[in-house]
Order: structure tokens, then C-alpha cells, then sequence
């Protein structure tokens, strides 16, 4: 039997060959949340602003986790700021190294380039529900920050808490496996990042996207 893999070998990795939609997050209850192909292979705009000035101003080497096309990656670099992506798509890799972005084809889970030592890493774009389990996922990335670095994590806009099934789907309704992924809204991101020992520092709201500053001590 093969082996298929969420974000390998679903219609999202055709959309990251393609830059296009529509795509979605099919639950298993039946509803879906879409997924916003367009803006993430578009240049960065609008909200991503505030983080990337939240990286400038802190000044040290970025780690975009589920970087995706690479918009942030590559934006960072150009303002001069040291910034590596991680995403387990391969067509992802792809499509931010040909706009001059430096990524690895891994996922966060794995061995990670300079586990420590990262003043500043990202969850942008729902990441926050990579792997289905946000406290697993907050204490792995409080491991790969230095001492003094900062989490900047998107956060639902609604006060959600929830973990799920879900399926990638693209236009007429094919869809890859099922998989684990989480929804979590400022409050709750917030306390079980206290737990991960990471304290919030910062949130902002910013073009309908909500965002918060987790700090490692």
C-alpha cells in the first residue's frame, strides 16, 4: 500500500506549483475552512507587515515554521534580516527558493539548523496547527529559540480551542488524507503557551488578523 502524506500528496502541493485556489480545510464534521492560496504565494502585504517589522526590530535570525511558499522568508532576506523556512512540501521549497528564499524540505519535528540559538520564529498563517497538538508544538518551539527570542504566532479570530480531523481539498472535492490539526484563539494560544514556558509580551490585531508575541525567558 502507498504511503500518502497531508501537504505531500494532496491537492495543496499542486497549489503551491500553481499559486492558485481554491483550496480548504474539509473537517471531519462535514464543514471547511479555506485556505488563502492566493495571498500566501502573493507578495507580502497587509498584516504581514507587522510582523516582519517585529523581525527588523528585534534583529536576529527568523525561522518561518510551515513557511509555505515563502513570502515572509523571502521578504526578510530582503530587508536584510537572516531568515530560513521549514515545510514538509517539497513544491513549497521549490517555489521560495526560485524567489531567492533559503528553506528546508523538513518538518519542524526533525532536526532543525541552529536548535537554540533562533532570536525570532514564526507561526504564521494557522500554523499553530501543525501536528493536531499546540502544546507539543509551542514546546518544540521554545526549543528552538535562544534565550530572550520571541514566538510570533497567528491566532484564530474567534476564542477557539479545538483539535480536529481534516482533509486538504481542491476543486472538485479531491482531497488528500486525513490528519491532526488544531484552532486555537488568542486566550487559549496564550495559556498554553504559559505552559510551554513561553509569556506572552504582545498581541495585536491587524487587516482582520489577530497575532501574538510569546517570549522565552
Amino acid at each position: 500500500m502507498t504511503l500518502t502524506l497531508p501537504w505531500v500528496d494532496d491537492p495543496f502541493a499542486e497549489a503551491m506549483r500553481t499559486g492558485r485556489g481554491p483550496l480548504w480545510l474539509r473537517r471531519s464534521d462535514g464543514g471547511r475552512v479555506v485556505l488563502d492560496v492566493e495571498r500566501w504565494c502573493a507578495a507580502a502585504d497587509g498584516a504581514d507587515h507587522g510582523l516582519l517589522e517585529r523581525c527588523v526590530r528585534a534583529g536576529r535570525p527568523v525561522l518561518d515554521i510551515g513557511c509555505g511558499p515563502g513570502r515572509l522568508v523571502t521578504e526578510l532576506l530582503a530587508r536584510g534580516v537572516p531568515a530560513l523556512g521549514v515545510d514538509v512540501t517539497r513544491a513549497a521549497v521549490a517555489r521560495t527558493a526560485g524567489l531567492g528564499g533559503a528553506a528546508l524540505c523538513r518538518s519542524v519535528f526533525e532536526r532543525v539548523p541552529g536548535e537554540g540559538r533562533w532570536g525570532t520564529a514564526l507561526l504564521a498563517d494557522g500554523n499553530l496547527g501543525i501536528g493536531g497538538d499546540p502544546d507539543v508544538l509551542l514546546r518544540r518551539s521554545a526549543q528552538l529559540l535562544a534565550p530572550g527570542g520571541t514566538l510570533l504566532v497567528e491566532v484564530e479570530p474567534a476564542e477557539v480551542d479545538e483539535r480536529l480531523l481534516v482533509r486538504v481539498e481542491g476543486p472538485g472535492g479531491r482531497s488528500g488524507p486525513q490528519f491532526a490539526w488544531a484552532r486555537l484563539g488568542a486566550a487559549a494560544a496564550s495559556a498554553r503557551a504559559a505552559a510551554a514556558g513561553l509569556a506572552e509580551a504582545e498581541r495585536w490585531v491587524s487587516h482582520g488578523r489577530r497575532f501574538l508575541a510569546l517570549r522565552r525567558p
